[in-house]
């Protein structure tokens, strides 16, 4: 059999470039992970504790182990081990320990997940904020009861680092100075007797201005500089009021 390389799709340049768009596949990195000490033969969580899982076959008991089970059957396996070594009491499922055990498996899947998908965003801050109620927990625990506190980092293999102290910020005016935490800003008392000598000013102007519109009122009171009063004689009303009747009722109204 003889190749034709005059015919265009036998030609060595569609072959070479056949070969060069060829899709290359890349290894993924081997991220290690924190599921992988879980021994396969494990039974998974909702199977361990029955008493008929001793007598089935061993089919069934490899359709049932950690070697068949999906990645969220192997975290409930973790999360329980974990739990396990903190927690206080057999019945304890809700104590600042395991809260903590629980936030702590969440956070290292969720680191593996961002490890191979730096991009998923939404992930990202889910575990921000697990990292941050976790730190929140493991600070009451240090206030509360240290040796608790020390023995749950230690359990979990957790690395507490507590957070900064908070300082309040200094004032622009006094960040070059020397001691000027215990000085003032500078102008602050020329401008506190300007505001007391304005307010003195102030208050002067409104006294003389009180006691002149006393004076002219007393001098309206007094007759010298206002109208004089009408006094009204007897009977104004009658007439006021018998004005709109007719003429022949008016003299006995009178």
């Amino acid at each position: 059999m003889s190749l034709c390389f005059s015919h265009p799709v036998c030609s060595p340049v569609l072959q070479a470039a056949r070969g060069y768009a060829r899709r290359v596949t890349r290894k993924r990195k081997d991220i290690p992970s924190h599921l992988d000490d879980l021994p396969p033969t494990l039974l998974k969580k909702d199977y361990a504790n029955l008493p008929i899982m001793n007598s089935v076959d061993d089919v069934v008991k490899r359709l049932l182990s950690l070697e068949m089970a999906s990645q969220k059957e192997k975290m409930k396996v973790k999360t329980q081990q974990l739990v396990e070594k903190v927690r206080r009491s057999p019945n304890d499922s809700g104590s600042f320990e395991v809260q903590v055990a629980i936030l702590t498996a969440r956070i290292r899947t969720l680191e593996e997940h961002l490890q191979r998908h730096p991009k998923d965003k939404s992930n990202r801050r889910c575990m921000l904020m697990d990292v941050d109620r976790r730190r929140k927990m493991l600070g009451y625990l240090r206030r509360v009861n240290y040796s608790t506190f020390e023995s749950t980092c230690k359990q979990l293999d957790i690395q507490y680092s507590p957070p900064p102290a908070l300082h309040p910020p200094c004032h622009q005016a006094l960040a070059g100075q020397e001691g000027s935490l215990h000085q003032g800003i500078p102008g602050e008392a020329e401008a506190e007797s300007s505001r007391e000598a304005e307010a003195e000013e102030r208050v002067a102007g409104e006294s003389k201005g009180s006691t002149g519109t006393a004076g002219e009122a007393g001098a309206r009171e007094a007759g010298t500089g206002g109208d004089s009063c009408v006094v009204a004689q007897p009977g104004w009303h009658r007439q006021a009021d018998n004005k709109h009747l007719p003429k022949d009722l008016k003299p006995l109204l009178m």
